[in-house]
């Protein structure tokens, strides 16, 4: 199925009752229970969420039927955007999203006020769920076996948006091999005190680290208040042993500008005012929010791709917005694009 596929809703039809023809006094007619509306076949085309009723389903074809609830709840209340806008973003981003999650488990972080709500983590995939569900089992060594969703389709995209979830946390390493990440990175967290400024003049100094070793890197927006850099590589080390070699690179990279960049892991002996070039996100297990995943705070920005002269030029977190995405994308193209593909990947048993 296309991932751009987009569904024109069906909604209820008007109920209608007729009485009975020559009913006598004590004659009544058996009620019946109304016919739950089917939900019409999707055309191709981009997809449009309907404005005028709270809850719709859109029927992908195949057995595949999603119901979207609660379409006018408001998620962020101060700019008027509901549920029905975070759900239409994500149908629209479909095409360029879904390559960057296929085939990874789903961590999800669900809001089901909105973005200004309590939020809580959910690793398993609820029952009762949809059977064209795809699910990731993975055995975690406290012996629990856990069955993730696995967004593989737009359909599996908006169920899983349907739920609240905000933004999506896949893990790095896909399902046919949990240990064995297929990216590396390090987030860019600024430790209060620590201007955006510093998060982008860390960037470049890790960018020019890596390239030293002769890896190319690519750099997208957290959409909260750092840098994500990820670094391609080649399927074969072990989620610790790339771990390792971020822990390496992070604290040689703090020594080197200690000023500017801290590695401290215990955030009460991080320094006041530095960046934290976080390698310990690379732990098994852990999860940073996807490319264009928009996040819970003000003015709904969006985890962006960015070129490296957008970040020497001065770009900030709330250049990229929901608002304002798709149109960059159309403009430009999805940046991530190269690390979908075998090219250009890095070998890092070398440096091991």
């Amino acid at each position: 199925m296309s991932p751009g596929r987009g569904a024109k809703p069906r909604t209820s039809a008007p109920r209608t009752s007729a009485k009975p023809k020559n009913a006598g006094p004590i004659a009544a007619a058996t009620p019946k229970s109304p016919a739950k509306p089917k939900a019409a076949a999707v055309p191709r085309g981009a997809l449009t969420i309907p404005t005028n009723v709270k809850d719709v389903e859109l029927d992908f074809g195949g057995g595949q039927v999603v119901r979207l609830t609660n379409l006018d709840k408001l998620f962020w209340p101060e700019l008027g955007l509901s549920k029905r806008d975070l759900l239409q973003y994500y149908g629209r981003m479909a095409p360029v999203l879904l390559p960057h999650v296929r085939d990874r488990a789903m961590v999800m972080k669900r809001y089901p006020n909105g973005a200004h709500g309590e939020f809580f983590f959910m690793k398993r995939a609820p029952s009762p769920r949809p059977e064209w569900i795809e699910t990731c089992r993975i055995p975690h060594d406290s012996g629990n076996v856990i069955d993730f969703p696995v967004i593989q389709d737009l359909p599996s995209l908006l169920w899983v948006i349907n739920l609240g979830c905000i933004d999506l946390n896949p893990w790095y390493a896909r399902c046919d091999d949990t240990d064995r990440p297929d990216y590396l990175h390090f987030d860019l967290d600024p430790v209060p005190g620590a201007t955006f400024d510093k998060v982008r003049e860390t960037a470049l100094l890790v960018r020019r680290g890596l390239e030293g070793l002769g890896m190319t890197c690519y750099p997208k927006t957290t959409g909260s208040k750092g840098i994500h850099v990820y670094i391609p590589i080649r399927r074969g080390p072990t989620q610790k042993e790339v771990w390792e070699f971020a822990k390496r690179f992070a604290l040689a990279l703090a020594t080197q500008a200690p000023a500017l960049i801290t590695a401290e892991y215990r955030v009460a002996k991080r320094p006041e005012g530095r960046v934290l070039v976080d390698y310990n996100q690379n732990a098994w297990g852990r999860t940073l929010a996807s490319i264009y995943s928009i996040r819970p705070r003000p003015r709904a920005p969006v985890s962006t791709p960015i070129t490296w002269e957008e970040v020497e030029s001065g770009v900030a977190i709330d250049d990229f917005r929901i608002d304002n995405v798709p149109e960059r994308v159309a403009a430009v193209g999805d940046l991530w694009k190269p690390l979908l593909g075998a090219r250009g990947r890095v070998a890092l048993e070398k440096f091991l």
